[in-house]
């Protein structure tokens, strides 16, 4: 069987599914999902050891991963069991009206490299679509196949023992099919984590199928970190220490990571930063195509004439070591297309500022992205206040005092934000409120009880 005709399979079993996965109770999914997490749970260990195989990850961190994987799948399940969100109305001279929420049919997932099982095939889009009521197709990422196919089996045999249609769920692989499950025309919606310019594409085949469908991509981010100068008197040693340990977690290999740091000294915090880094061992990144990725963009800052060299990282046999730069805000604004970018990996970019005046036409030039950080004294630094209300135009979180990288599943949280962060501003895709994804409002006028159709998805 062809990797097309295997994707055909999968995608028909989903859409044969979608109705009566749809017509599930809540407490059904939420079983299910219960159940996924559990199997995962038990099986953490040899999970965990074929991740390492095949990620260059940590043990330490990848059993922390399942457990957040699994704390995912769980606080849907515990979701599923609050009353479903129906709103009933009847206005003056109009019959009743009932507003629910339902599913929007089968979901393309596309598993992200960086983490292998939270943003993979059992990670938040997975978790958040199936709570949802929908049948999820997995794109397995072929930096963690192995591991793939042993999650995938975990969830596949949950669906088996909960009596569901095996077409809840399916894995397919393959470069070539990522844009053909896209377009297949059974999808109803597609949750993305990876590049700016694999999602890009994607994006636009969604939009460009005969009936388009909303892509849910997570893309790349450079995550600002703005520190005022008053902070900067007060702790710059700390900010800078701060920083390298944030911009270097994991390789600098997470989408929060914060690749730009704006100061009013770009040379005092370059000593700082750079006498951090002599702590910080070189570590390998998730595979040879990312890391060929990373040292490819290396040029862009090595041999631009405005920007220093503060440390040129390099490799250290399988491990890199961290880079970092400095420059101005003037050669900043001019060359924003190149150094107002992404570079996935251990690498940052300084740049000084002589007016706090100019954080707030910093931030807009930088554009959207994941987060937005402050580092200040106070909420009267000078400056502050312009810069704050510009950045939530930009940022779909604003962090105070402390640092991007981690991101806690909670209600609260927003992991998005305008384009190039995501391609749907309005939405998050950790945290329950990812749920919202994947379902639409119906709105029945007038029906007696006895003939309402829907059965509310959560």
């Amino acid at each position: 069987m062809t990797a097309t005709d295997e994707l055909d399979r999968t995608c028909e079993a989903a859409a044969a599914a979608a109705a009566p996965y749809a017509a599930t109770s809540p407490g059904v999914r939420a079983a299910l999902l219960s159940d996924i997490a559990d199997r995962l749970d038990a099986d953490s260990a040899a999970l965990v050891a074929l991740a390492e195989e095949e990620t260059h990850l940590s043990a330490a961190r990848l059993t922390g991963e399942v457990a957040r994987t699994t704390g995912q799948l769980r606080s849907f399940a515990r979701l599923l069991g609050a009353p479903a969100p129906v709103v009933v109305d009847h206005p003056d001279g109009f019959p009743e009206l009932r507003r629910y929420l339902v599913a929007l049919g089968p979901v393309a997932v596309f598993a992200a490299s960086n983490f292998p099982f939270a943003f993979s095939v059992a990670g938040g889009d997975t978790a958040s679509a199936l709570a949802a009521g929908c049948p999820v197709v997995v794109k397995a990422h072929p930096g963690h196949p192995a591991l793939s196919m042993a999650t995938a089996a975990h969830i596949a045999a949950a669906v088996d023992a909960a009596g569901l249609p095996s077409g809840v769920f399916g894995l397919v692989d393959g470069w070539e099919t990522g844009p053909a499950l896209v377009q297949h025309p059974v999808i109803a919606a597609v949750g993305f984590t990876g590049s700016t310019e694999g999602g890009r594409a994607l994006f636009e085949l969604a939009a460009a199928r005969p009936a388009p469908i909303p892509f849910y991509g997570e893309l790349g981010s450079v995550n600002p970190v703005y520190v005022t100068a008053e902070a900067a008197r007060a702790r710059l040693a700390d900010i800078a220490q701060g920083f390298v340990g944030s911009f270097t977690l994991g390789a600098g290999q997470f989408c929060t990571k914060p690749g730009l740091v704006f100061v009013p000294d770009a040379d005092a915090f370059a000593a700082a930063a750079a006498a951090a880094l002599g702590d910080v061992a070189p570590a390998a990144m998730l595979n040879e195509r990312i890391r060929d990725g990373y040292e490819s963009l290396a040029p862009r800052y090595d041999d631009h004439q405005g920007v220093r060299v503060v440390r040129r990282g390099g490799a250290d046999g399988d491990a890199i070591e961290p880079s970092l730069y400095a420059t101005t805000a003037d050669v900043f604004l001019a060359g924003i297309d190149e150094l107002g970018a992404e570079r996935f990996g251990p690498s940052a970019l300084i740049v000084g500022y002589r007016d706090p005046g100019e954080l707030t036409t910093i931030a807009r030039a930088v554009g959207g992205t994941l987060t937005s950080t402050f580092q200040a004294e106070s909420a009267g630094d000078d400056g502050l206040d312009g810069l704050v209300a510009e950045a939530i135009r930009h940022s779909g979180r604003l962090v105070w005092n402390g640092w991007p990288t981690g991101v806690a599943v909670s209600p609260a949280m927003t992991h998005g934000g305008p384009y190039p962060a995501s391609t749907a501003a309005a939405s998050t895709s950790v945290g329950t409120a990812a749920i919202d994804r994947f379902l639409r409002p119906v709105t029945l006028q007038g029906f007696p009880d006895d003939a309402d159709p829907v059965r509310p998805a959560i």
